[in-house]
This record gives C-alpha cells, structure tokens and sequence, in this order.
C-alpha cells in the first residue's frame, strides 16, 4: 500500500495541467522582462528630466510618468491573463485633500495597485531601493521618500503632505508576515499627527500568496490571481501616536480577517 502512494506521488502531471503550469511560467517571466524594461526606460528618461526642468516640475512629471508606467503593466498583466484587477474604488481619491494613503501590504505589487490611480502620491520606500539601478532615478525624479534615517523620513514626507500631495505608506513597514496583518509601526501615525492630516485605510485582498513574504520569485502562482483594492475607515488627524496605532491595528485586524474575494469580471484598466 505504502509503494502505491509513492508511486501516484511521482506520477507526472496530465498534459492539461503541465501545459497550464507552462503558460503559467511564460507569463511570469515575461510580466518580470516588462516590468524591468519599463523601468529602464522611466530611468533612461529620468535623467534628461530633472537636468533640464525645475524640481517642481520634474517632480510632478515624474510622479505622472510612474502612474502611465504601472497603469500600462497592470493592463498587460491583464490582457496576457495572468491577473485580474478592480482598483475603481481608488479613483475617488483622486482630487482627495491631502492625507495619508495607508494600505495592508500582502505583495509586492502593492505600491503599483496604488500608484497606478493616484497620479499626485509620493510613496515611503525602502533606501535600498530608491538606491538600486533599475528603480533608483524614476523613485528619485517622482521625489519618493527614503524610509531612513527616520527623522528625515518624517520631515520630508510631512513637507510633501503639507504642499498638497498625498502619501503612500504602508503601516506594517513590510509585507505581511502573518495573517491577516502584521505588527504596525508608529510612522503612520507620527506623520499624521506632525502634518495634520487624516489617514484613509486601504485593503488590499488577492486570491494568491503570488509575490507575499516568503514567496520564491521564479515559483509561477495559479493564474489568473484576482486583486481587489477597496477604501476603509478615514481616520482624523491622531492626538496620541500609540494609541492611534494600536486602534489601526485592531481595525486591519477585524477587517481583513473577515475579508471574502469573490470572483468578480474585471476589464482591463482604462
């Protein structure tokens, strides 16, 4: 009986499936080969930008270019099947007044989600990438915030709220190490409370762990993976960090715990 279980477990797949998991591996890999190449692109155009243009300008071109940039990846994403996206909620922030976008962290394509519909946001990202050579001069002409040190963090991305904008920062600091968020960090709070402004929550919920904390790069998910992006709670401008973080917490905490993806049609972004 035990020699029957190995043998169904080495058995290869059947022809369907194996061809499934091959497209799955092609789509991959070429959603890795555009994204690169629209990276190298938005660098090569970043340079010729902020040479020529004032920092005001060059800043709101460049934030402009990086909305055109993801909006156009997630429509090929789209089209070659391999997701399937609803961020129409997001389109209502917009002409927003200036607060902090706050959203759960599950993947990597988060920030793109997000950016792809707010074209005014700045983004907190992570030092090493403002400094890598594929993101580092697009991060850098759209005036995206190293998140350290900390202090010049904090100061920076309160000028920018201050002059308008709106900010992307995502709480947890990370992608989500366990279910159905992670600790969240002061930052979020701290920065509402110096600029004084509210913070909107955002749930992102996905049908795929594709692209989360711990997920091999070159490991093709099941395709499509559906992603939907829906606004939560608006929260005022917070008098007390901690307490304002560990009442974030405990929201994204009963939000997303109870969170259902349903199938939904989804059209290609406009």
């Amino acid at each position: 009986m035990a020699h029957k279980s190995n043998t169904l477990l080495t058995e290869p797949l059947p022809m369907p499936a194996r061809r499934q998991a091959l497209h799955e591996t092609i789509r991959l890999h070429l959603g890795y080969l555009l994204l690169g190449l629209m990276s190298l692109t938005v660098t090569l155009l970043a340079f010729p930008i902020r040479a020529l243009l004032p920092r005001v300008m060059s800043k709101r071109i460049g934030r402009r270019l990086v909305t055109l940039m993801t909006r156009r990846y997630l429509r090929f994403l789209v089209l070659m099947g391999a997701c399937r996206f609803d961020l129409s909620e997001l389109d209502a922030l917009r002409d927003a007044p200036p607060m902090i976008i706050a959203p759960n962290h599950p993947c990597l394509l988060d920030a793109l989600m997000i950016l792809s519909r707010l074209p005014g946001a700045a983004c907190i990202m992570k030092a090493e990438l403002v400094n890598s050579v594929f993101y580092g001069a697009g991060a850098r002409l759209a005036g995206y915030i190293r998140n350290t040190p900390l202090r010049t963090m904090v100061q920076l991305a309160v000028d920018d709220l201050q002059q308008g904008g709106h900010l992307l920062l995502f709480p947890e600091g990370t992608r989500t190490t366990r279910f159905p968020v992670g600790p969240l960090q002061g930052t979020t709070g701290l920065i509402a409370k110096k600029a004084g402004v509210s913070v909107q929550t955002v749930f992102i919920e996905t049908s795929s762990g594709f692209l989360g904390k711990g997920w091999p790069l070159l490991q093709a998910p099941k395709m499509p993976i559906t992603y939907r992006v829906r606004l939560g709670k608006r929260f005022d401008p917070p008098q007390h960090t901690a307490h304002f973080v560990s009442e974030l917490e405990k929201y994204f905490q009963t939000e997303l715990a109870h969170a259902q993806l349903p199938g939904f049609p989804v059209s290609p972004p406009p």
